[in-house]
């Protein structure tokens, strides 16, 4: 029996063996496990060094000053804190939020709930390519906005949004802009100044480094203030407090070091595999490209299979490891709140699956997938008729 292929990338990403090796060093007695905060003795103070260290890596890869970093346990939790940290230190300036209705629910759930404190959140809707034109912004933004939220890399379409224009509309109304980037590290060039971005969320599983940890860029400024969520300890400039968890941090940082000198030479790899796959699907009926290929990373390709239903596909292929954009419960399958939100119908938002390639995909994957796929469609289509 064969592996499964692995094509999720964009869910997760397996760790790469050098973060691992390095992460290896930070947990054991014969290694540096002790507390970062730790600062009586040798032990805690080479922790702290090694949290430092990592706090440079990330910094670096984003073009950003070290002190501009701030570690959490992940990209939701730096949504969160992005969103309603700033949002409650800033309320009267003003009460007015900008994000968009195809945002991660790390944004989208926490605009909602800011909303049920009282927040005004305007629901941009993108075109159908997933994007918000700075035009669109500049029409929602009004004197009481303080933040716009709008992610660098879709995770379910992988657009790209033009980062420089939105944040020069943002600054124009004296807003702050923050970005989910989880999506985007070692897949496209990230300096923060050069883009005008104020917050940033960061993710170290996205980028093959560990769960549990990632990170909030911060631009210091006097004027840019949040109101921690997690307390005890002030740890993190006071911002986020919690016992650092230096292995996981130590991954981030040889994660984001590896994306820093490899990230050019991994896209353009990837790109020539998601070519080979579009290509091997030219002559196959009925398959509608839910990414506008042109204006995506090649990391992430949304398609649409009429004369299927997604989860039958996605079982069909289950040697295939894949998301659909429907999400279960209980009662009944719901096409993907992002497909219906760039107006794909009904049908075809049901019969999407995404393919995400990354770092360990091989051509031999991809000739094996379309195999699989093209045998795959056959049959329920046949079965169908």
């Amino acid at each position: 029996m064969s592996a499964p292929i692995y094509l999720d990338y964009a869910a997760t990403t397996p760790v790469d063996p050098r973060v691992a090796e390095v992460m290896s060093q930070y947990l054991t007695l014969d290694g540096i496990f002790a507390n970062p905060a730790s600062r009586s003795h040798m032990l805690g103070w080479q922790a702290e060094q090694a949290v430092e260290s990592a706090r440079r890596q990330v910094a670096d890869l984003i073009a950003a000053d070290p002190r501009e970093i701030v570690w959490t346990s992940g990209a939701t939790e730096a949504d969160n804190l992005a969103l309603t940290g700033f949002m409650r230190a800033n309320r009267a300036r003003g009460r007015h939020l900008v994000t968009s209705l195809i945002e991660h629910k790390a944004v989208v759930d926490t605009a909602k709930a800011l909303e049920d404190e009282g927040f005004d959140v305007t629901w941009l809707t993108p075109g159908r390519d997933g994007r918000v034109t700075p035009e669109q912004l500049r029409d929602a933004m009004r004197d009481d906005t303080v933040l716009v939220s709008l992610m660098a890399v879709h995770n379910e379409l992988g657009v790209i949004h033009d980062l420089a224009a939105l944040a020069e509309v943002t600054h124009a109304f004296g807003a702050t802009f923050h970005v989910d980037a989880a999506q985007a590290v070692g897949r496209i060039p990230l300096d923060v100044g050069r883009l005008g971005i104020d917050l940033m969320s960061l993710s170290g599983h996205k980028a093959y480094g560990p769960k549990g940890i990632g990170a909030l860029y911060v631009r210091r400024s006097p004027e840019l203030r949040l109101e921690a969520l997690i307390h005890g300890g002030g740890h993190e400039r006071g911002m986020r407090s919690g016992t650092l968890p230096t292995h996981q941090i130590a991954g981030m940082g040889q994660a984001f070091a590896i994306a820093a000198t490899e990230g050019e030479a991994d896209q353009a790899r990837i790109s020539a595999l998601r070519d080979r796959f579009l290509d091997g699907l030219d002559d196959l009926d009925g398959i509608h490209r839910n990414t506008a290929v042109e204006v995506a990373i090649p990391n992430i390709l949304n398609l649409a299979f009429t004369g299927v239903e997604g989860e039958s596909l996605l079982m069909a292929l289950r040697d295939i490891a894949l998301s659909t954009g429907s999400a279960c419960n209980s009662a009944s399958v719901e096409p993907s709140y992002v497909l219906k939100g760039i107006g794909l119908p009904r049908p075809l938002a049901l019969a999407s699956l995404r393919f995400s390639f990354g770092r360990f995909t091989t051509e031999a994957d991809i000739n094996r997938t379309l195999d699989v796929l093209r045998h795959a469609l056959d049959g329920l289509r046949r079965r169908a008729v």
